[in-house]
Formats: structure tokens, sequence, C-alpha cells
């Protein structure tokens, strides 16, 4: 079973919690056990697990990611002027498996599912496919 959701990102770079959406469907699938693949097919956008409890861990992933990757650089090439999204993206990675056990993700007490914008705001999609 494969879903693809969209998403609206309303700012440059941000972190989406999109955890509820993907438990909701693999609830709404009635699968209780297996694992599910979540994956951004964008080349500025990704996917990763990280804290939902503290908002500042978010804010704070995205202060470093600035500070290591600077959104403008005489040295890039790339013509679009995106090539911080690029290298924050291949950081991140493109998808994350997480494992399904009892009907539930079996993520930490305060992981969460995030899609990461590096290039934004953009209309985008995430694609999860459940494996059982």
């Amino acid at each position: 079973m494969i879903k693809t959701f969209s998403i609206r990102t309303d700012h440059h770079d941000q972190m989406i919690d999109i955890t509820d959406q993907i438990a909701g469907w693999v609830h709404d699938e009635g699968i209780t056990d297996g694992a599910v693949i979540v994956s951004s097919a964008h080349t500025t956008a990704g996917i990763t697990i990280n804290e939902n409890a503290d908002p500042d861990v978010k804010t704070d992933m995205l202060r470093r990611f600035r500070e290591v990757y600077p959104w403008e650089d005489p040295k890039d090439r790339h013509m679009e002027g995106n090539t911080a999204a690029h290298m924050k993206t291949s950081t991140v990675g493109h998808a994350q498996t997480i494992i399904i056990s009892d009907g539930s993700l079996v993520l930490g007490t305060w992981q969460g599912i995030y899609f990461c914008e590096f290039d934004g705001p953009r209309s985008r999609k995430v694609t999860a496919k459940l494996l059982t």
C-alpha cells in the first residue's frame, strides 16, 4: 500500500511534524505489524526523526543548518542558487523507515517524524509505503 500526502510549506526552511498523518494512515489501513517507509521525492526537502516535545529543537536545528550551509556562498556554482538546500537535504536524507508493532509506530517517547523544508515555501509531496 502506498499513499501520497500533500504538504504546503510557508517558510523558507521549516520542520513540519507529520507523525500524526503517518500514524493515522497506518491505523486506517489496519496494519498491526510491519514497517512504513516515509519518503520525500524532492532534492531540497527531506525526512528526519527527532524530538517533537520541545519546539526549540526544531528552531536550533534549522539555525545550525543555516550556520553550516549558508544560503549564499560565492563559491557555489549551481545556477538556481539553492545549493544550501541540496546540502541540507543530503545531510538529513530523503527517507526514514519506521517499525509498526501492535498497530502503532515504534518511536521513542520524544520522537516524531518531520518533513524538512529547505527551499520553500512550496507545495510538496511525501510518499509512504507500508511493508507488511
